[in-house]
């Protein structure tokens, strides 16, 4: 046991280095989704998460886009607690039976203009979990989807690029 905790003591972490997206291009990445955002509707842009049962692959990407290295609020991108608040909903994972109802709750609770953006494979068409007894389908067999955003799970570069097609349509 003692062996074992000195190993554990003086071995490195088995972690992989993280990786190293271009810092210049992701921030002239956000700067241009909030000028697209300020001129589609003059203000900063309003996003609610919105989990339809996901095994959280999705989750991670889309909570790395409030980390210290995307820190996305200071491009005028943030994250609310309520619909009523929110520009886009952004709906990771297949619709489960469960959850349909709240995902069309929160639809309609969602002020137009929306967008709805489906994250991920799963969101698309159910993915993995699609031929389940407890899953609808994709998120577009529930409700309106203005933008899917491919991916297993899509990085967050790949989400802000997926915002600003959105944002300039």
């Amino acid at each position: 046991m003692r062996s074992l905790l000195l190993q554990g003591l003086f071995r490195r972490p088995l972690t992989e280095a993280p990786p190293v997206p271009d810092a210049a291009d992701l921030a002239a990445l956000a700067d241009h989704l909030d000028i697209a955002a300020r001129r589609r509707l003059g203000r900063s842009l309003s996003i609610r998460h919105v989990d339809a049962g996901s095994c959280n692959g999705c989750e991670l990407e889309v909570h790395a886009l409030n980390n210290a290295f995307y820190d996305l609020e200071r491009y005028g991108l943030r994250f609310v607690a309520s619909p009523r608040h929110a520009d886009v909903l952004f709906v990771t994972g297949p619709v489960t039976r469960n959850m349909r109802e709240a995902l069309e709750r929160t639809y309609n609770a969602t002020p137009s203009p929306k967008w709805v953006v489906a994250v991920g494979d799963c969101a698309a068409d159910g993915g993995l979990f699609g031929g389940s007894y407890a899953v609808e389908g994709g998120v577009s067999r529930v409700i309106p989807v203005d933008l899917h955003i491919t991916g297993c799970p899509p990085n967050p570069t790949a989400l802000l690029k997926g915002l600003l097609s959105l944002m300039e349509r």
